[in-house]
């Protein structure tokens, strides 16, 4: 089995993105599958097509999208992308689309094909706090996540994917408000580690309750 595990550049005036960093402490493998790291750029209108590239290049089985949630508390699995594009600021090549579907002729949303459930509860399993989010949001990250599942529901019906968000990097909380949420990118890829090694020995996600009551 061969895993794309990709991370955007930085953006939003951080120095560093820590989707991308943690990408890179990945092991080469994970429970057997091979892994293939690629950094990809916050750029609506190109997110999409680089990972298409790498999937054109690697073939791989999985594709799991990695971006930076600041203000979260720890990895969080997403569930669900939705066919929107509502942008609060430009991305890298200053595209700032509002209120425009990403798709005209896709379906309103997709669910993720990564197996979330058995995901979380496997970082959890290792110690380290990880919840499910049912809200990619409507920038770069939300906008990778559908575009990937549209193809692969279109043209690469074999791969499962999804997407993962992380919270900021240490180094990024130092000039930050006091109660800002971080973890360092060491423990941030261990849970990527966990989540690529649930989703290679669940072919089909665990049942069980993990719904928010708001």
């Amino acid at each position: 089995m061969k895993v794309l595990v990709t991370g955007f550049d930085p953006f939003g005036g951080e120095p560093v993105n820590p989707a991308f960093e943690a990408v890179k402490l990945l092991p080469d493998e994970i429970a057997g599958a091979e892994i293939v790291k690629l950094e990809i750029p916050t750029v609506f209108s190109k997110s999409g097509p680089a990972v298409e590239e790498g999937i054109q290049k690697y073939e791989p089985d999985v594709v799991i999208n990695v971006g930076q949630a600041g203000g979260r508390s720890c990895v969080t699995i997403e569930q669900v992308a939705i066919n929107l594009a509502e942008a609060r600021i430009p991305d890298n090549e200053g595209e700032q689309p509002s209120d425009e579907p990403l798709k005209k002729d896709g379906e309103p949303a997709y669910y993720a094909t990564i197996p979330v459930k058995a995901i979380v509860k496997n970082v959890r399993d290792h110690g380290i706090p990880c919840h499910i989010s049912y809200t990619a949001g409507t920038y770069v990250c939300n906008s990778v996540m559908y575009n990937v599942l549209h193809m692969a529901a279109k043209k690469y019906p074999h791969i499962r994917a999804g997407f993962i968000h992380v919270p900021f990097a240490a180094e990024q909380a130092v000039e930050k408000p006091n109660g800002t949420p971080f973890m360092s990118v060491q423990m941030i890829a261990k849970s990527l580690e966990y989540a690529i090694e649930a989703t290679v020995k669940n072919d089909k996600d665990i049942a069980g309750v993990m719904g928010e009551t708001h």
